[in-house]
Parts: C-alpha cells; structure tokens; sequence
C-alpha cells in the first residue's frame, strides 16, 4: 500500500505566495520606484488579486518596505558570509572586493533601488536609506574595518589609513559603473559588454592583490586563487548603468 502524497499546509502556501509577490514587487519597484510602481502589475507577476496583495501588506509603502528588506538580507547575509570565512584578513578583503563586483553586475534590481533611494535623500525625501544603513551598510563597514585593522597589525596588508582600503576596494568598482556613460564616450569598446566586464573582474582583484599586500607575490597569488574558485555569475546584466533605449544582454 502506497503512502498518501503529503500536501503542502496552509502555511507553506502562504509562504510561498508571499515570497512570489516580494519577488515580483523588487521587480517592479526597482524598475518604476516607489512612486512609479503598480500594484496592479506586481499582483499580476505574482500571479494574484490585488485583494491578495493587501492581504498580506497593508499599504504599497509596506510591500516596498518588506521587498526591500528582503533584498537588503540578501546583500547582508551574502556579504557576511565571506567575512565569516576561514581566511586571512587580505584574503577575505579580495573576497568582498570581488562580491561586490558580481553582486552589482548581477543583482541590478537593488543596485537600481540604491539608487532612487539616494536621489530621494538628495531631494530631502524621507526614504529607506536610514534603514539600508542600519540593516546592511553599518554592519558591513564594522566588519570591514576590524578585518582590515586586524591585517595591518600582522603585516599581511600594507600600513594605510584602514578607510583607504574599502574604498579601494569597492570604490573602484563603483566609480567604473557610474561612469559608463562616460567610458563608453572615451574607450574604443563598449564598457558593460560580458566579455569586458570578465576582463575588468579580473584586472579590478589582480591590482589589489599587487597594491594592498605587503608582499606583492603572496597578494597576486591570492587574487588567482580568488578569481580561480570564484564562478562568473551566470547573468551579467549591469542594467541601472545601460542607457534607457540599450537592450540587456
């Protein structure tokens, strides 16, 4: 005799239906904003009435708040987990270096979100960010610079001001994607084409593997061996920095 087929409870579908509706709205909050975004259309992506929708969220400005949060953890937890790694403080500064690259070429629904929200502080609208900060980007800097502070003191990362090296590190990340349009202006190849955002992957640890370590051989071999057993992301889809009329690729 054949045992009955478990069903799925009531709560596990309710799990389930509200992560595909945080999913479809980072979608299209990050496409259209807070203000731009319809609940129509992330109901239809979830694939549920609207009725649903407010079911699970009170308001459109909860749901925005809850998808946000979602992909702050994301970001969050992703970013810890490499601190948390067995490895020398240089090592793990190469890791978060290159993170940070994969995560901005591949997770452009909240690279886009980052964005709105600074414009919004910028306007002097009351925003997210003070969340981001408190969620995700405050712990992150503390970690960054115990890591930091703890490979000076043994000698395996150069004698800097411990603020120099983060900024080295994803600073230059940062400054490549903003300034596309103005790369794409200078340089005979298109900047944000996969091939060229692998040769940048590589050339972006490579250098801080020869620039932060005190013993420049050592760096340059840890940064192989990062790049070696680190996969490119399968989607390199940089889209927040692509102009408005350029297709993804």
């Amino acid at each position: 005799m054949t045992a009955a087929t478990p069903t799925r409870t009531q709560a596990e579908r309710a799990d389930q239906t509200r992560a595909r509706i945080l999913e479809a709205a980072l979608q299209e909050f990050s496409a259209h904003g807070l203000a731009g975004a319809r609940t129509e259309q992330i109901a239809e992506a979830a694939g549920v009435n609207k009725a649903l929708l407010y079911y699970y969220f009170d308001s459109k400005e909860k749901l925005y708040e809850a998808a946000l949060d979602m992909a702050a953890g994301r970001v969050r937890d992703r970013s810890m987990a490499v601190f948390l790694r067995e490895a020398s403080p240089g090592e793990r500064v190469l890791r978060i270096a290159l993170d940070h690259f994969d995560r901005i070429v591949s997770q452009g629904e909240f690279q886009r979100i980052m964005q709105q929200e600074m414009m919004r502080l910028h306007k002097g609208e009351s925003g997210a960010l003070p969340i981001l900060v408190k969620r995700v980007f405050g712990p992150i800097q503390a970690m960054f610079q115990a890591m930091v502070r703890e490979g000076i003191a043994s000698g395996e990362l150069i004698d800097v001001d411990w603020l120099q090296i983060p900024l080295a590190a994803m600073g230059a990340n940062v400054f490549y994607f903003l300034s596309a349009p103005v790369w794409r202006m200078v340089l005979t190849f298109e900047p944000l084409d996969p091939e060229v955002l692998i040769a940048r992957r590589k050339a972006a640890i490579g250098f801080l593997g020869l620039a932060l370590f005190t013993d420049r051989a050592r760096g340059a071999e840890l940064a192989a061996r990062v790049l070696a057993d680190t996969p490119v992301p399968d989607k390199l889809d940089p889209m927040i920095f692509r102009r408005n009329d350029e297709p993804a690729k």
